[in-house]
């Protein structure tokens, strides 16, 4: 199989690579049969004008598309927020080229104290799961990346829920501020997405595979599983997610950080659409054989999109290349899921390239199925930059607009979305066009 990259520069040191990609071959990346193609084509640039710090959220309510940007909830190192809002447009242009100050605040459940059961940190909307029993279109489910410290929720012995204040690593904001930890949790709307409420955690890493001092230096977080992108398939919703805590008890005079790498980087788990409205404790994570870890315990991740050692690779916890942050879609167009994804490439999630992945099952849940992606192809690098949150979008077109498109479900074309970290500037300068195998 050969792979073709024609490369050129353009404005503001961007370097575009056009790929012949292994995408949507009959098994994997490993298939011996030709292979779509892909291309960026420059175009108007759209710069959003609201915060995101994450993958964008949308849904179409009726004939109106509805996005779910930004962050909520309480935070002791950047600071409470109340960020995550919506806004509404008849079409991709028109809701995503909204100003700020026409995005609107939904009612958010509240923050509760600490040691009580319920909302604890900040939340941020990742994915909305459309109920397709609702012919109104109004039950949406919101997939949260959710972040806590040892302060907003302490280490309880009764629960084993929380974290304890020993050997912290330090967050992105230097010495003084603690790294985070990130769970994957599930809210209810009845009404668009206009009022939510929070159902619980979906997936979480526990105190004791938190990766601490003296081996955690990355200035990212202590463990967790975050940044996810949800779909539904059959009867259940499949999470891809980063995964990063130590994969076995974390102990100090033990530490092995081949073996950190080696079970980290993008993973997957399920649950039951039916268990979205009561989830704690109903998702299975992918232990290499089937879903059959719990969601509290160490799964196994996409072996194809782990960074080998002598490509770079290594663990999350220091200057290890890993890549994260999936943004997973459906295109009816090439008949197979596509995987964009970041690459963290030193401390502080620092990285300049966007890559992307392809998966030719439809049924994820057949065999191995969900594991089965090619090996990240480079789709977008910016020497010198940061990027985050790449995502595919839907267009102004008379085709995305009748088939209600979104960041789930695309066709030829579509618009890529990615975050200069930087420049706090989310954006699109490229339309993505892919083309079928020969």
């Amino acid at each position: 199989m050969k792979t073709i990259i024609t490369s050129s520069f353009c404005r503001f040191g961007c370097l575009l690579s056009l790929l012949l990609v292994t995408a949507c071959g009959k098994n994997s990346s490993n298939s011996p049969e030709a292979q779509p193609t892909f291309s960026l084509i420059p175009s108007e640039k759209f710069i959003f004008k609201s915060f995101v710090d994450c993958n964008m959220a949308a849904a179409w309510i009726g004939d109106t598309l509805r996005i779910f940007p930004g962050k909520y909830g309480e935070d002791p190192v950047w600071g409470d927020s109340r960020e995550l809002k919506y806004a509404d447009g008849l079409n991709a242009d028109e809701v995503f080229l909204t100003p700020h100050e026409k995005f609107i605040e939904p009612v958010m459940p509240a923050n509760v104290p600490v040691g009580t059961p319920g909302l604890h940190g900040a939340v941020w909307f990742e994915t909305v799961y459309q109920d397709p029993n609702d012919p109104s279109g109004k039950t949406l489910f919101g997939i949260y990346h959710n972040e806590n410290y040892p302060e907003t929720l302490p280490y309880d012995e009764a629960t084993g829920l929380g974290y304890k204040n020993e050997n912290w690593p330090q967050g992105l904001r230097g010495p003084e501020s603690a790294a985070a930890v990130c769970r994957i949790g599930v809210m209810k709307s009845t009404d668009g997405g206009k009022r939510w409420d929070n159902r619980g955690i979906f997936i979480e890493d526990l105190q004791p595979r938190m990766i601490l001092k003296p081996h955690n230096t990355s200035n990212t977080f202590a463990g967790g599983v975050g940044d996810p992108s949800a779909f539904a398939s059959g009867d259940y919703l499949y999470l891809f997610y980063g995964e990063y805590s130590y994969p076995e008890v974390y102990d100090s005079a033990a530490y092995n950080p081949e073996t950190e790498a080696a079970g980290q980087c993008i993973s997957v788990a399920r649950i039951k659409i039916s268990d979205l409205e009561n989830p704690e404790g109903r998702a299975r994570r992918w232990n290499g054989k089937s879903f059959s870890a719990l969601h509290t315990d160490a799964g196994s991740p996409i072996p194809s999109l782990q960074i080998p050692t002598e490509e770079g690779g290594g663990p999350a916890s220091g200057k290890g290349q890993y890549h994260w942050g999936p943004s997973v879609s459906w295109n009816y167009y090439l008949n197979c899921w596509v995987m964009l994804m970041g690459k963290v490439e030193d401390y502080s999630w620092r990285g300049s390239s966007i890559y992307i992945s392809f998966n030719t099952n439809k049924d994820l849940g057949k065999d191995d199925h969900a594991i089965q992606w090619s090996k990240p192809q480079l789709l977008l690098t910016r020497p010198g930059r940061v990027l985050w949150y790449p995502a595919l979008q839907p267009l102004n077109s008379p085709e995305d607009i009748a088939n209600k498109n979104t960041c789930l479900n695309l066709g030829q074309r579509a618009r890529l979305f990615v975050k200069d970290s930087e420049a706090n500037e989310y954006s699109s300068e490229y339309i993505i066009e892919f083309s079928r195998p020969r």
